[in-house]
């Protein structure tokens, strides 16, 4: 046999392109790997996200359809091929409106949270000053006017000095800022009722056992609440928030909180004020 240097030259050419190709090889097959996981995760998203949006066409058709019908907590469900989706309807008339309520109303709801009375008063008055903003005219006289938008969402209430987190995280359910200066006696939570000026617990009970009665009475309910009826006035529902969930059949889960409008005569079925995406979580 030959004892040819070449012949080992070649040899260990070959053997570093097998080495090389397997490389490659297991390379290709990772990045694939790792691109199919991409391509999973993505078209997760985008069907999550459709749901939800199915989820709040089918919410905006039923505040639609509620006409004159107080919305209290309605709650629907659509399932589709692709997953199923969950929507929860609130007023948002029913709460109170940081942005337009009297000070007495900010104040008796800060109490009822647990601030000390003289902190709330305090408070109250920094969230009305908040909402003004000071101008002057052409003769430079100060002139003091109501901001086009002093807030935009409950939580900015913890950027005043004094305001406890405890207090705001208490209030977020209860507030809101596309209201107005009077709630929805048909659709606020009891606590909100609770939290108006010179509402004792016998009102409330009292309040409470007559709107569970079929049809109740707008006026006569705001008459249970003795002083506290100024702060209360029924009006159409125009605003409302909705809580969707939804899931795949994989596991995938995403969630959202929107606030949607029906404005008379507008071009669109309906508007969209607010829009929070919540992390989307998977389940095994």
């Amino acid at each position: 046999m030959s004892d040819d240097p070449r012949r080992g030259i070649i040899l260990v050419t070959v053997l570093w392109s097998i080495a090389l190709l397997s490389a490659l090889a297991m390379a290709a097959s990772l990045t694939f790997r790792e691109f199919a996981g991409v391509m999973a995760v993505s078209r997760d998203r985008v069907q999550g996200e459709a749901l939800l949006t199915a989820g709040l066409e089918a919410a905006a058709g039923q505040l639609a359809g509620a006409g004159e019908q107080p919305l209290a907590d309605a709650e629907l469900s659509v399932d589709l091929s692709t997953g199923s989706v969950r929507a929860r309807l609130t007023d948002e008339g029913g709460r109170i409106d940081i942005g337009q309520a009297p000070a007495e109303v900010l104040a008796s709801l800060l109490r009822s949270v647990g601030a000390p009375p003289a902190t709330a008063d305090v408070l109250a008055r920094r969230i009305i000053e908040q909402r003004v903003d000071v101008g002057r005219d052409s003769q430079g006289t100060a002139r003091r006017r109501r901001s086009e938008l002093p807030f935009t969402d409950v939580r900015q209430l913890a950027e005043l000095p004094g305001m406890a987190a405890e207090w705001v995280s208490a209030i977020v359910p209860l507030t809101t800022v596309f209201g107005s200066e009077t709630i929805n006696p048909l659709t606020a939570p009891a606590a909100v009722i609770a939290a108006l000026p010179g509402v004792d617990q016998a009102r409330i009970e009292a309040f409470l056992a007559m709107r569970r009665a079929a049809a109740p009475d707008a006026d006569r309910l705001g008459q249970l609440l003795g002083p506290a009826q100024r702060y209360v006035a029924a009006k159409p529902q125009r605003v409302a928030s909705v809580e969707l969930a939804a899931s795949l059949p994989d596991g995938y889960a995403t969630a959202a909180r929107a606030v949607i409008t029906l404005l008379p005569q507008d071009g669109q079925p309906y508007r969209v004020l607010l829009w929070q995406p919540r992390p989307a979580t998977r389940f095994p």
